[in-house]
């Protein structure tokens, strides 16, 4: 079986905030966000898939300005920008420079995702 050198993991951040629980935060936010619109998993879970590439994610996307990703045209649709900032604005008043924003991405797109539950 081959070493997994990837360190994002359930719990990666405990203990990295003051004992801030950084994933109930994040989780505060998308709960709140698909209470008003269930469709904000599919959202998140694009935004998740157009910031990733080969070599990993690197939240370029959340990135503001006239020539950047999230102006390209195959991102012109892309939503959920706004459950991301308010994570981040949560998370930088709780545990201000640690959490990085593809994370948070990542970490929102699987709460959305499990809160909508299975296919029926």
């Amino acid at each position: 079986m081959e070493a997994c050198y990837g360190q994002l993991k359930i719990g990666f951040y405990k203990e990295k905030c003051d004992y801030e629980d950084v994933e109930s935060i994040v989780n505060k936010v998308v709960n709140e966000s698909f209470a008003s619109d269930h469709s904000i998993a599919a959202a998140l879970l694009r935004m998740q898939f157009h910031d990733c590439f080969v070599t990993g994610c690197d939240a370029s996307l959340l990135l503001d300005g006239d020539t950047s990703e999230k102006k390209a045209v195959a991102n012109l649709n892309v939503r959920g920008f706004e459950i991301i900032d308010k994570a981040k604005t949560a998370l930088g008043q709780a545990c201000p420079g640690t959490v990085s924003c593809a994370d948070i991405i990542v970490m929102a797109t699987r709460d959305a995702v499990a809160l909508s539950g299975e296919c029926k």
